[in-house]
Order: C-alpha cells, then sequence, then structure tokens
C-alpha cells in the first residue's frame, strides 16, 4: 500500500468539512467519498440521498460482507483554520481523522490492494457503507444500514480502535428521552396557588431517573439537558428533561424503557409526556467473538502484535447490524486518540498495519464458504 497516496486521501476528505448538521458540506463530503473511491477501486459508488443526507454506497452483485463507515464529523465548517490537516512525527491531525475518516479511507485502500492481487471478484463480494448522519444518531440512514446489512455474513465496522489497537467487541445500547412535564402558568407574586409548577414536577423526575441506574450490570441513567419556564415571577407551565440510557443488554434497555414510561410526579394536576426511546441496541460479546477470534489468527499470520479486544459505552453504526442479527466487529479503524476533542489525531505507524489486517479479514470471510 502506497501510504502518501493514503495520507493523500486522507487530506482530501478532511480539508472538505463534513457537521453533521450541515446538509450541504454533507452532501459536499459524499461527492469526494465517492471521487476517492472511484479512482481507487475504478467503481464509481452510488450517493443516495435519505431525507437529505446523502449516504456513499458502493454495492458488490454477490455481496457477502459489509464495510461500514461514516463521513459526517462534529466539527463546524471553519474548524480548519485552528486546528489544520498536519502529519508531523508520525501523527495525523486534523478534525473528524480519528472519528473517523482514517477507517473510510481504510477501506478503500485495504480493498485496492486486494483488486491488486486478486482482480475484481473481491469488490463484488462486499459492500461499502460511509453514511452522513452516523454522529447525530443515524436517524436518516439506519433503515439503509439494515437494508445493506441483510444477508450479509459479516459487518466490519471502521470506526477508530481502542487505546493500543483494542478492536471493540462491544458497545452499549443507547436510549435517548426527552421527558416533558406540562403544567399551568400562573403569577408566582399574586396568585402562585392558580398554577401547576413544572419545575417541581421535574425535580422529581431527576431523581427518579437517577435510581433506574444499575452499576452491578453497567447500566447508566443519566438526566443532561434540563430546561423550565419562561419568566422569573411566573410558576413554570413547561419543564423539560433529557436522559440519556447506556446498558449492555437488550434486556436492560427494555427494563429502562418499561420504567421511564411508568413515571409520575407528585404534583397535582401535572401531566408527564414522553419522547424518545431505544435508539441503538447494544452490540453484545455473541455478535463479535467469532469475527475477533477470526481476526486475531489473521493478524498472527501477518506477523502483527496480539490483538486485544475491549467493552466501551460508546455506541457506533455497528449497533445496528449487530441488532439486525449480523455477526459484527467494530474497531477496525484508526489508532490514536482525543475523538471529538481539540486534540483529535491518528498514528501513522498503525495505517498500514491496519489496512493489510483488513484486507485478510476480508479475503478471509468471502473466500470462506463455511
Amino acid at each position: 500500500m502506497d501510504l502518501h497516496e493514503f495520507l493523500a486521501d486522507l487530506e482530501r476528505l478532511v480539508q472538505v468539512e463534513s457537521p453533521s448538521t450541515d446538509r450541504d458540506a454533507v452532501a459536499r463530503s459524499a461527492r469526494v467519498v465517492a471521487d476517492v473511491v472511484e479512482r481507487r477501486l475504478g467503481r464509481r459508488p452510488e450517493i443516495v440521498r435519505v431525507d437529505g443526507v446523502d449516504h456513499v454506497v458502493l454495492r458488490g452483485c454477490d455481496s457477502q460482507v459489509l464495510l461500514l463507515g461514516h463521513h459526517d464529523t462534529v466539527w463546524p465548517i471553519g474548524t480548519l483554520a485552528d486546528l489544520p490537516f498536519s502529519v508531523e512525527d508520525g501523527v495525523v491531525r486534523g478534525p473528524g481523522c480519528f472519528d473517523m475518516l482514517v477507517g473510510v479511507v481504510q477501506v478503500v485502500h485495504a480493498l485496492a490492494l486486494l483488486r491488486a492481487r486478486h482482480g475484481d471478484t473481491v469488490l463484488d463480494r462486499v459492500t461499502v457503507l460511509v453514511t452522513g448522519d452516523e454522529e447525530i444518531g443515524s436517524t436518516t440512514s439506519r433503515g439503509l444500514i439494515e437494508t445493506e446489512a441483510s444477508g450479509c455474513r459479516a459487518a466490519l465496522v471502521l470506526e477508530a480502535a481502542g487505546p493500543g489497537g483494542a478492536l471493540k467487541t462491544q458497545r452499549k445500547g443507547v436510549s435517548l428521552y426527552e421527558l416533558e412535564v406540562l403544567g399551568r402558568a400562573a403569577h408566582s407574586g399574586l396568585e402562585p396557588e392558580r398554577g401547576v409548577n413544572a419545575t417541581l414536577g421535574v425535580a422529581e423526575l431527576v431523581l427518579a431517573l437517577a435510581d433506574l441506574a444499575d452499576p452491578a450490570v453497567g447500566t447508566t441513567v443519566t438526566p443532561t439537558l434540563m430546561a423550565s419556564g419562561t419568566a422569573a415571577n411566573t410558576v413554570p407551565a413547561r419543564a423539560t428533561v433529557a436522559v440519556d440510557v447506556r446498558a449492555r443488554t437488550i434486556a436492560e434497555q427494555e427494563r429502562v424503557d418499561t420504567a421511564v414510561r411508568a413515571l409520575g410526579v407528585g404534583v397535582a394536576e401535572a401531566i408527564v409526556v414522553v419522547h424518545g426511546g431505544i435508539n441503538r441496541p447494544p452490540l453484545e460479546a455473541a455478535a463479535s467473538g467469532d469475527l475477533f477470534a477470526r481476526a486475531a489468527r489473521l493478524a498472527a499470520d501477518l506477523g502483527q502484535p496480539l490483538l486485544t479486544s475491549m467493552a466501551v459505552g460508546g455506541a457506533s453504526d455497528g449497533n445496528i447490524t449487530a441488532g439486525a442479527g449480523v455477526p459484527t466487529l467494530d474497531g477496525l479503524g484508526a489508532v490514536g486518540g482525543g475523538a471529538h476533542a481539540r486534540d483529535e489525531h491518528a498514528e501513522v505507524a498503525w495505517i498500514t498495519p491496519r489496512a493489510e489486517l483488513l484486507a485478510a479479514l476480508v479475503l478471509d470471510l468471502v473466500s470462506d464458504g463455511s
């Protein structure tokens, strides 16, 4: 693999800037991704627009493996002026390089390796999907991910690796809620007794929500953003609290979901409305175990260091493929750190070995009829 060409392609993607909430920027980024794929693989991928968001798909005619990534980032337009793309002292820096543009380019160059060695046959047996809204919950791409994963033997997710290059074999499921308390406004000085105080209701909910967590099994229930009221001298008629739930099993997600929907408050006449629900199911160890064992064997065959694995609280689109019943291995992308932070970076020394490992894993999967 030509590392210089890899870094040139990476720079093109970083330079385009692609914050998830800017659909025009995401559209520009999708075109650049498609250009890189076509240049390296000789095939033009399709740009699929769903509800205004552009996703890039290169479908094989007999697809057995889904290679999954995203080209949107959390960084606003203009970030490059402050955090420019650079490669210095063996470290790549730039907005989105670690999460997860190195992984996107890695897919393309791993397949280019296989094409050079084995012709176009391998390309016929894989599908590449690079989505445009992973960072904001995959709201438009979820159905596309499930459709492209259907019938595949495996989904390989190019999100960044953990410390030391660890692959991610377990991810917690995510549920997202907004609880709304509806009360009644009144003047807080003249006749507060006529009001129904939504702030008191949401305060009760915050404590009740925190009690739903179960640290013993890794379930977290975190009230986050809260808002209430319209004026300092008015009994609040409406209050809201956002809730982030993480759980290792679908059973725990469902337990919390049932409990959240049953919550009430002791404020007379106040009404509780629950919005949201389960967003991504967990990636459980059973979905990744066989694939990790295969990858570990191939890494050893390549003379690479012992492959390690880890469980993480953050979710990815690998949760979606695992939830659809497709064996899924995650964390095959960049090795580095600083996701969503100003020190975001990827280590150059890992790029070629991880591309080689990905190529070997893809070839092993599409060549194995078992």
